[in-house]
């Protein structure tokens, strides 16, 4: 399956794969979200954002070019805090504390803060990503490579309790890494 953003974003634009919206969707909601929740929304405002947003891209997708080499998630972060402007304008947020300077400071900061921010969009994005790839395998061989890989124990151990043999752990350890692998450097091209 190839899920890269640019192959991501084409298909967002050239067709109505609604897997693809679904992918986006699953990958893109924590971003938009936490801004949101940054900007001082309220949990159910912080939702109400991300639908505000997502109906917007679903109009703007269409034009949209990805450019390899600029930063998809810096121009999703220009959008939604557009769309916090637009809603505090349009009073949708009139009574509430909503500190949308406060994230276009976080957006001009200093290099250090942007590391810093890049290191936890690819933190979370590899966590969405983990939680997608994980419907691509049977319950045992995702748990054969995470109890053997993640939590250490050795393939003997994980293969008895699993029921399956050694060797059958060690190839659902290469097959889960090589789909990881290719999946994290697509997302992070």
């Amino acid at each position: 399956m190839d899920t890269t953003p640019g192959s991501l974003l084409a298909r967002l634009r050239f067709s109505d794969s609604g897997d693809a919206w679904d992918r986006f969707v699953h990958l893109f909601t924590p971003l938009v979200y936490g801004i949101g929740r940054r900007a001082g929304l309220q949990p159910d405002d912080a939702r109400d954002l991300v639908q505000e947003v997502f109906v917007l891209l679903s109009r703007k997708m269409r034009d949209f070019e990805y450019q390899p080499g600029r930063s998809f998630h810096a121009w999703l972060r220009t959008v939604t805090v557009n769309k916090l402007h637009e809603l505090r304008r349009r009073d949708r947020w009139k009574n509430k504390q909503v500190d949308v300077y406060a994230i276009e400071q976080q957006m001009d900061g200093s290099q250090g803060d942007e590391l810093l921010e890049e290191a936890e969009y690819r933190q979370q994005l590899a966590r969405r990503a983990l939680q997608l790839m994980r419907e691509e395998f049977s319950p045992t061989t995702w748990q054969a490579c995470w109890e053997h890989v993640v939590s250490g124990r050795s393939a003997a151990e994980v293969g008895r309790e699993l029921g399956i043999s050694e060797g059958a752990v060690y190839v659902a350890k290469c097959r889960v890494l090589k789909r990881l692998r290719r999946e994290l450097a697509e997302l992070f091209e």
